[in-house]
């Protein structure tokens, strides 16, 4: 395609770091001059006449038509997440399931093989455990941890290999670039979820990942306002893969929450520090309480894959932690949820909730909410327990959050 028939960009030097990327990406301003991003609340483009109309839904010039599938708010979030995360395009969905529902979409057909860690989002293991399965896609759920699992599991058929690094919410590593390694031997595609580390602190294309998947509702956004997703690869895999079936299934996001998203990334590198260094800091509380069982956690050394997640995610552990309260081995599965209850039950401060990424400290039990719909069998499997805690540290103060967590562990 013709220069002049593409849709401009934005100016800027080609050595200019993230953070500067993360403010200034998107499109050029509008002949206003706007200096904060316009936001397009409009369904269709009206075209200059019938002959371009044609040219332009023929794919043969590039412009906005519909925003079902173009639209300028949407295309500078997803400009800018491109860049943040070193990919050549990006796709924005209405959701981060969605986003994983397109991958399947673009990527898989009937008879086709995925290899998919057994660690990840609960509704990730229903999509493709249940959902794609109606279709004729056959997947086998692995160890995050284990890469020699990974190779046993792949067959001739095998197209994609799936992982989540930290996984949700036992906050697991995997090797991507090992990963990328056994992909690329058998003829597969490799995507990353990357929703708990953000381009902020990872970026999985620079270990060898072909896609990396995105929750913009989580620290994308960063304040709990909007749902978002998104698909960050080559722009080869985005332009035929994919968006031709968003422009065929719609699974689209609005124009409001990619503007909503398009700001919560100005902020990104800057939040994700402050929440990753609290986030270390309780971590480290809650290994000393004597009510605690285990903490999980990348930033602690006592994590299994300590080593592995300080050089893929810039030296920090993220902002999610996990932990086990005692009465599992007292009284079993009842009492360590009954345990697990009391501490969440008497927070003040954390916020009762399933979310993720907000500024305010988030705090659930992960296998009655998040995992809830799996059976206990794909839970134990997952190593997720009735005693689990996992708490999304935000920007409250650390103080506070372990005033609010002893209220609960210090009458257990």
């Amino acid at each position: 395609m013709d220069e002049h028939k593409r849709i401009p960009r934005v100016e800027l030097p080609d050595d200019v770091h993230l953070d500067t990327l993360a403010v200034r990406e998107g499109l050029p301003a509008s002949a206003w001059g706007e200096n904060s991003e316009a936001l397009f609340l409009t369904s269709s483009f009206r075209q200059p006449d019938a002959a371009t109309a044609a040219a332009r839904f023929a794919n043969e010039e590039e412009a906005f038509i519909y925003s079902r599938f173009t639209n300028p708010t949407v295309m500078m979030f997803e400009r800018r997440l491109a860049a943040l995360e070193g990919a050549e395009a990006c796709i924005a969905t209405s959701s981060g399931m969605s986003a994983i529902l397109l991958l399947g979409m673009g990527l898989l057909k009937a008879g086709d093989h995925v290899v998919c860690s057994r660690s990840v989002f609960g509704s990730t293991i229903m999509l493709f455990g249940r959902e794609f399965a109606k279709f004729g896609v056959e997947t086998t759920f692995v160890s995050q941890t284990d890469v020699a699992e990974w190779q046993r599991a792949i067959k001739p058929n095998t197209r994609l290999l799936f992982a989540e690094s930290p996984t949700n919410p036992l906050t697991e590593v995997c090797d991507i670039a090992a990963l990328s390694a056994l992909a690329k031997k058998a003829g597969a595609w490799l995507a990353v979820d990357n929703c708990f580390c953000s381009p902020a602190l990872q970026r999985p294309i620079e270990y060898g990942a072909d896609l990396v998947i995105h929750s913009g509702t989580k620290y994308l956004d960063g304040q709990g306002r909007v749902i978002a997703g998104a698909i960050c690869g080559s722009e080869a895999l985005v332009n035929e893969r994919f968006v031709p079936v968003m422009r065929s299934a719609g699974m689209s996001l609005s124009p409001f929450n990619a503007w909503v998203v398009l700001k919560g990334l100005e902020t990104l590198s800057i939040r994700m520090e402050a929440q990753s260094r609290r986030a270390l800091e309780l971590a480290r509380w809650l290994e000393a309480r004597p009510q605690v069982e285990r903490v999980y956690y990348p930033g602690l050394e006592s994590h299994p894959q300590h080593a592995l997640a300080m050089a893929q995610q810039s030296g920090s552990g993220g902002a999610v932690v996990s932990f086990i309260v005692r009465g599992q081995a007292e009284g079993g599965a009842a009492l360590a949820r009954g345990n697990a209850f009391h501490v969440i039950d008497n927070t003040r401060v954390c916020s009762i909730t399933a979310n993720l990424g907000d500024t305010k400290t988030t705090i659930t039990h992960p296998a009655s909410t998040s995992h809830g719909r799996l059976t206990e069998e794909q839970r134990q499997a997952a190593g997720i327990t009735q005693g689990m805690i996992r708490v999304a540290v935000g920007l409250d103060d650390v103080r506070d959050l372990q005033a609010d967590l002893q209220r609960g562990l210090g009458s257990l």
